[in-house]
Order: C-alpha cells, then sequence, then structure tokens
C-alpha cells in the first residue's frame, strides 16, 4: 500500500465554494432529521473542516463533531479556519483545552475535537462508539472497495458520502483531445491512494451496493460541480483559478497514464488555458451524495 495522499490547503479552500454549491440539499437534510436531538458526527478525512462548515449550519443544534484527519498540520488549520469563519460571522469561539474548540452558534454550541489517525486502517481505529452518524466529504472515491466493505460491514449509524466523483466530466468547448484526456484521468482515479486500488467513479455504485447488501437503505443525488465561463455570481473573482486548477488537475492526471503523449495534452491544456482568459471555457465535474440509513431510521 502506498502513502495516503495528501492535499493543499491552498487547493481545499480554492474548492469549498464550489463543494458549497454542489452538495445535495435534499440529502442533506434526510441527515439532519435521522441525527438525535445533540448529534455526534464523525468526519472522515476532515481537510480544513469544510464540511462542518457547511453541515453545522443546517443541522442548526447543539452538536459535537470529531475531525479525523491523517495530516496534524490539517487538523490545526481546520481549527483555526473554523474559528476565524465562525467569527466573521459573528459568533463567539473559545477553547477550553488546546484539543477542543467551542462555537457558540445561536441554535447551541458546536463542539469540535480532532483526532488524528490513518484512516487505511479504518474503522478499527476509529472512535465510533462515540458516533451517531459517520461523514466524508470527497473520500470514498480514493478509497478502495476492501476499505468500503469493512466500513459496511462495522457501522450501525448513518454513513454520508458527499462529493464522490462518477466520471461525468466535461469541459465545453468540444476538443479534439477530449475523448483520450477522459479516459486517462479516469485510469488514474483507480491508481492507489494509500487505501489499495482506488474505486475512482465506481465510489457511487460500490457504496450503494455494499451499504444495501448490510441492510441499509441508501439515497443518492448528483452534486455536480458546475463552472460557468463567467462563475457563479457569487464567486466570479475565482472561477478562473478554479478552471484552471481543474485543467491543470486533468492534463498531470492524464500525463501518468500517457507518457507518450505529451503534445496532445500540452495542447489540450494550452487551449483550454487560452479559453478561460477569453471567459469561454464551462466544466461540469460529475460527483454524486450518497446517504446510507441503518434499519430503523
Amino acid at each position: 500500500m502506498s502513502e495516503a495522499e495528501g492535499f493543499d490547503p491552498e487547493w481545499l479552500a480554492l474548492r469549498e465554494p464550489f463543494d458549497a454549491l454542489a452538495r445535495s440539499e435534499r440529502l442533506a437534510a434526510r441527515l439532519v432529521a435521522a441525527l438525535p436531538a445533540r448529534p455526534r458526527l464523525l468526519d472522515l478525512g476532515a481537510g480544513t473542516g469544510s464540511l462542518l462548515r457547511w453541515l453545522a449550519p443546517r443541522i442548526g443544534r447543539a452538536q459535537a463533531w470529531t475531525l479525523v484527519d491523517a495530516d496534524r498540520a490539517m487538523v490545526e488549520e481546520a481549527f483555526d479556519t473554523i474559528a476565524d469563519r465562525a467569527e466573521a460571522i459573528g459568533f463567539r469561539v473559545t477553547f477550553p483545552s488546546r484539543r477542543t474548540l467551542l462555537v457558540h452558534a445561536p441554535g447551541g454550541v458546536w463542539r469540535v475535537e480532532g483526532v488524528i489517525a490513518d484512516l487505511a486502517e479504518a474503522p478499527r481505529n476509529l472512535p465510533l462508539a462515540q458516533a451517531d452518524a459517520v461523514l466524508s466529504s470527497a473520500l470514498c472515491d480514493l478509497v478502495s472497495e476492501p476499505w468500503l466493505e469493512r466500513m459496511a460491514a462495522t457501522l450501525s449509524v448513518p454513513f454520508y458520502a458527499a462529493l464522490c466523483v462518477d466520471g461525468r466530466d466535461r469541459f465545453s468547448p468540444p476538443h479534439r483531445a477530449d475523448a483520450a484526456i477522459a479516459a486517462a484521468f479516469r485510469r488514474d482515479q483507480g491508481r492507489d491512494k494509500g487505501f489499495g486500488p482506488a474505486l475512482g467513479p465506481r465510489a457511487p455504485e460500490a457504496i450503494a451496493r455494499l451499504f444495501a447488501a448490510r441492510g441499509f437503505t441508501v439515497e443518492s443525488a448528483p452534486s455536480d460541480w458546475v463552472v460557468p465561463a463567467r462563475g457563479h455570481p457569487s464567486l466570479r473573482g475565482v472561477a478562473e483559478a478554479f478552471l484552471t486548477e481543474l485543467v491543470l488537475g486533468h492534463e498531470a492526471a492524464a500525463a501518468r497514464q500517457h507518457r507518450g503523449r505529451r503534445g496532445l495534452l500540452e495542447a489540450w491544456s494550452q487551449a483550454r488555458l487560452r479559453q478561460i482568459e477569453a471567459r469561454i471555457l464551462t466544466a461540469r465535474i460529475g460527483h454524486r451524495d450518497l446517504l446510507a440509513l441503518p434499519p430503523g431510521h
């Protein structure tokens, strides 16, 4: 097994508003309705805490979060970012200990703690007894099918997996290299990301199948990144940077699979970068959100 891949906090910050627009409000509402009065939430691969910042206001009451990540610096970044964003909208923030953050929101306190853990070893190294739901965002396409099988076999609480890639990537206007780029990108999504061969775009189907086999009721909804050429009205300032990262990321992934076709890949990326500058490139990157509810929910 290779070492688990890390993510740049700058990339996580850039994608956060697009994630927020993409996630399914319907599935989030179904999750919230299934939670107890003061839910305890285990967020796997929490990064800088973007899922908490999106979901906690929708829960709207006292809640406790445990952010799990293998990167200690990332968890520290999450605490800082959560505190800064909360204070920016007028919420009081306190630190009762070095490992605990409290956000004093109008509907009740959000208690936030961090756990440093190698997720490749999950679920045996997770504090599942203290969780009313297990959550993730942009994680399950990185893991392997055996990893997901272990999770489905262990859990008896809701499992929420947001923003799982499903292979429906499309850039417009068309380019002659689109098909080659897309095929290589999908192959690259299946390489080992530290959990064994990654599910990549097979993740939504695998989640639905493996949890249903354990008696869970599984719901799914599209959660595509959609980036118009001129950006969303509230995100015009970052749409160009986001599209640029998408193009360069697709080129780099395809290059790992097509080492002998550098000329074609570079021609594709240069054409796309010119289209971004001219504000004519649009992108739709396919994702799905999934919610698996155990019997009785």
